[in-house]
């Protein structure tokens, strides 16, 4: 369960980046799935970053208090 959180906190990252990146390119990643943010706009890509490390932080805690064997 922890490599899993681990994987799903990067891909999380990940597309806080590409949000990030397509913002200046003016394309908005979560309006093109079809979410509208609304005024949260401007802070999502910071809100996936939190979230994604967050989850990653999770990850290696469980993973930490289990090793694998």
């Amino acid at each position: 369960m922890g490599s899993f959180l681990k994987i799903l906190g990067g891909l999380i990252v990940v597309w806080g980046f590409a949000d990030l990146g397509l913002s200046y390119a003016e394309v908005d990643l979560w309006w093109e799935v079809g979410i509208d943010t609304g005024e949260l706009y401007p802070f999502t890509h910071w809100i996936a970053f939190g979230v994604g490390a967050v989850v990653s932080f999770i990850g290696k805690s469980i993973e930490s208090e289990n090793p694998p064997e």
